[in-house]
């Protein structure tokens, strides 16, 4: 197994949503930023994909496409930005992958049953293992996380370190 860890739609732009999504965004920030560390420290590669939508002016250089500054992701970690749900569409996604020899994609960010689930759905599709990392979902309903974290392949973070020694 050679992973990497996919950080999705983790925008400024989302918090605004309501007080619960940005709650259930802070939420998972927590779990997304020990594994960011984590494959920091194992050489393993952060990808941070962002959702563009010019109809809602959710493009780069906007203040709602930026992403908050409490998340540790770099300006040196692989960027994607996609216009659809599924982070693999139409995105160099894929290629990226495996150039690199990945072959699984620990998932984290928002939202966990539109573009989390159907960037899961995408990795199955293009043959690589997809899990959902326990704790690091996000959504305005979080009975919506439940169930996309119960009806999907899901680690904890105590398991990933683990696996990842």
């Amino acid at each position: 197994m050679k992973p990497a860890l996919l950080v999705i739609d983790v925008q400024k732009e989302f918090f605004k949503s309501s007080p619960l999504t940005a709650q259930s965004l802070d939420n998972a920030i927590e779990y997304i930023n020990a594994a960011i560390a984590l494959f920091r420290s194992k050489g393993l590669p952060v990808i941070c994909i962002q959702h563009e939508d010019a109809e809602s002016n959710l493009v780069p250089g906007t203040e709602g496409f930026s992403l908050p500054d409490s998340l540790n992701i770099l300006s040196s970690d692989v960027h994607i930005v996609k216009n659809y749900s599924n982070g693999f569409n139409k995105t160099f996604l894929a290629e990226i992958l495996r150039g690199q020899g990945i072959d699984t994609v620990i998932i984290t960010g928002y939202c966990a049953e539109y573009c989390v689930l159907s960037t899961y759905r995408g990795a199955l599709d293009l043959d690589f293992t997809p899990i959902l990392l326990h704790n690091s979902l996000a959504s305005g309903k979080l009975e919506n996380i439940k169930f996309v974290e119960d009806v999907n392949d899901v680690i904890s973070y105590t398991a990933l370190k683990k696996v990842l020694e």
